[in-house]
């Protein structure tokens, strides 16, 4: 703490004390003030400047440091200067007092609270400055709830001062102006807890709702403005309009027909999205059938002199096409219609914040719904490097139509994407160099996960380059050549195709918001509220186009609230719930992660206890030749209350979920230890992981009790 901070707290340490020392309160009770009221109207009428100028600082002096007695001094005023001139002087003398109050407080400790509990205070934080001055004034409009308290705490949080200072003000007159209209009635009070009548209480109560009554009106005074302009039908077509079939979007229609609303789903191209035609389910597919092939460059790992693998590129690239067909059912328009979903194929426009037209094969159809929900995806970014146009790019869209394996392949980016398919296609036997920009792949992850996935790749023959940046492409001799610049120079490297995994941007062309000005962020996406509405209640995002996660788990988890929202507003609605996201990146070995990691808890500052338990020493691995890896779990420390989980390992994306489980409903460490797993399975990592945090947490001294009792036994 520094000399500043020391010098006050002694300053008002001294001040509070000496006012307990020399029993300054028992000028401040209402017998003393009702015996001497007429000596001090006396004096105030020899000397009002004096007395009135005394009072105030006083009243300040009390309030500055939260001392019992403002209210005593509040009917005081009331009794010695009339309501108007007692009204007014308190009125100003509380707000600075408090003020004061707020600034001592936020001085002396905001730093350091933020600081500690800075993670769990964002919510609150991020209220504050939204609703901080309605908050606020809530507060300040009922008496009995302790003023001094409303002071401190609003001092911890990034409240303006000046809105403390003005909010103060204004919400403290009311119940400022009953106390000083009693205190003019000084003679007919018998006691002080008489302010605090049942009645009185209650109109306290009721003048506590008002802002809240106030908000409601002004949230539909809001919506009137935001559809200004705008005619709403009398009647709706739909109850929702689904606009994209991904799994945000179909998993909206399905909750919708589930609940028996009137619901159209609009896809402009396939039905399932990205992640059944051109994600997840062939990326995964792919990286079967390069695991498989992989096998021949390690037989003696599983007791083979030869294991032989003949491909042809373009019989995977056919058997992908038939997992996508065995899963295309799943989402097909078909099964859709047979839950109840009006399925249209075209290409939908918003026309007004209720009217969607829709381009379909034949002509303009437009559709109205009472509610709207945007689920468009996104779509690989194509960067604009000089010269990418005139080279051969390859994409998460156009890669499952290639027949021919690229001999040298170039993959731009270390996310999850351009890792998985940098290991295939190096596993499948084309020579592939990965650039990535940053010092390491997949930055989201922690350190030693990012090493065991470069290492990984590394053995299986991918050219890792990281701190190299694409400048240019260009074509030398009939060659194909990527420029990189790094801190050890310029390089040129030769390919036959360039793989872009560089991230994806949201896909909002088109679907008209410039018209109904609804906005979008820096990243694309949608700009959206905590219940996943634009700037128009009725109409909603969810899915890639919405962000913040990119992941078709979390799309069909937004799904649900962005439904949900639609079709119920205005009886209830939902907050979308973050707060237990999992995600895993499928190399060979998998990264799995929910929660917190290590590189989060170090930027948040946040104090955590790391517990690991290497794969390496699980019988099942060893057994499966898969022993490497790890399980790595983030608590509190002394406590086995899990923050985050990464899994680095074989069928790492399985294994998290007991952790996901656990962290949804509260579970620690010390119940995955008392749960039974199976022996020899990968799952056992858990509960090993669970059994090293209880080895560190063992009662030393408590067990050097139970041996004296074991030794006294024999």
């Amino acid at each position: 703490m520094s000399i500043k901070k020391v010098a006050l707290l002694l300053v008002i340490v001294a001040l509070v004390a000496g006012y307990f020392f020399f029993d300054v309160g028992r000028f401040l009770s209402l017998d003393y003030l009702k015996e001497q009221r007429g000596a001090f109207q006396a004096l105030a009428g020899e000397h009002p400047v004096a007395v009135l100028g005394g009072f105030f600082a006083l009243y300040v002096l009390v309030t500055a440091l939260s001392l019992p007695g403002a209210a005593i001094m509040t009917l005081a005023a009331g009794a010695l200067f009339g309501f108007w001139v007692a009204l007014f002087l308190v009125s100003f003398a509380s707000s600075v007092g408090a003020t004061l109050a707020f600034l001592a407080a936020r001085f002396l400790f905001k730093d350091a609270v933020q600081e500690r509990f800075g993670e769990r205070l964002k919510k609150i934080n991020a209220g504050v400055e939204k609703d901080g001055a309605f908050y606020l004034f809530t507060l300040r409009l009922i008496p009995a709830f302790p003023f001094f308290v409303i002071n401190l705490v609003m001092a911890l949080t990034p409240l303006k001062t000046w809105t403390f200072y003005w909010v103060s003000q204004v919400g403290m007159l009311a119940g400022t102006a009953v106390y000083v209209n009693a205190g003019t009635q000084l003679g007919e009070l018998e006691r002080l807890y008489g302010l605090l009548s049942p009645t009185l209480l209650g109109a306290f109560v009721l003048l506590g709702l008002f802002p809240w009554l106030a908000k409601a009106v002004l949230a539909v005074v809001r919506r009137r403005k935001v559809y200004r302009g705008h005619d709403k039908p009398k009647h709706f077509d739909r109850n929702l309009i689904v606009i994209g079939a991904g799994s945000a979007g179909l998993v909206s229609a399905y909750i919708a027909a589930t609940v028996k609303a009137k619901v159209s789903l609009v896809e402009a191209e396939k039905m399932g999205g990205d992640c059944l035609n051109t994600g997840c389910v062939p990326s995964k597919a792919l990286i079967k059938s390069a695991s498989l092939a992989h096998l021949e460059k390690e037989p003696d790992r599983y007791g083979f002199k030869r294991i032989t693998t003949e491909f042809n590129f373009a019989d995977i690239q056919a058997r992908i096409q038939r997992v996508i067909g065995r899963i295309e059912p799943h989402d097909s328009v078909a099964r859709y219609q047979a839950l109840g979903v009006d399925c249209i194929q075209g290409r939908a426009r918003l026309v007004s914040p209720w009217e969607v037209a829709i381009e379909t094969a034949e002509g303009e159809r437009r559709l109205t719904g009472r509610a709207i929900v945007l689920a468009t995806g996104a779509r690989p970014l194509v960067p604009p490097i000089p010269g990418i146009d005139q080279v051969r790019v390859l994409t998460s869209e156009n890669l499952w139509q290639v027949t021919e394996l690229p001999t040298r392949l170039l993959v731009l980016g270390g996310g999850p994407i351009g890792c998985e398919l940098a290991q295939s296609f190096a596993r499948l036997g084309s020579q592939v160099t990965q650039v990535e920009q940053g010092p390491r792949l997949l930055p989201r992850e922690d350190d030693d996960a990012a090493r065991a996935v470069a290492k990984a790749l590394g053995e299986d023959g991918v050219q890792v380059l990281t701190g190299h940046k694409a400048i240019r492409f260009s074509i030398e001799d009939g060659e194909q050549r990527v420029h990189t610049e790094s801190e050890q120079g310029q390089r040129r490297l030769p390919f036959d195709a360039v793989l872009v995994a560089v991230g994806r941007r949201a896909n909002t062309a088109g679907l008209g918001l410039e018209t109904l000005d609804i906005a979008t962020r820096d990243d694309g996406t949608l700009d959206l509220d905590e219940r996943l509405r634009t700037r128009f209640p009725n109409i909603y995002g969810c899915g890639d186009v919405a962000g913040p996660y990119q992941f078709t788990h979390v799309a069909a988890h937004q799904a649900w609230y962005a439904a949900v929202n639609a079709l119920f507003s205005g009886l209830k609605t939902f907050k979308a719930d973050y707060r237990v996201i999992p995600w895993a990146t499928f190399t060979a070995p998998e990264v799995a992660r929910v929660g917190l990691n290590e590189q989060e808890a170090r930027e948040k500052g946040i104090a955590v206890e790391v517990t690991r338990y290497g794969i390496d020493d699980l019988d099942r691995a060893i057994a499966d030749g898969s022993d490497r890896g790890f399980v790595k779990v983030l608590t509190p420390p002394g406590k086995d209350r899990i923050l985050g989980v990464t899994i680095v390992g074989e069928a790492a994306s399985d294994l998290i979920s007991e952790y996901v489980l656990a962290m949804k409903h509260g579970l620690g460490l010390n119940k995955i230890l008392g749960t039974i797993h199976i022996y020899p399975t990968r799952a056992e990592a858990n509960k090993f992981a669970a059994g090293e945090w209880k080895k560190a947490h063992k009662p030393e001294k408590l067990l050097r009790w139970v041996q004296r009792f074991h030794a006294a036994r024999r």
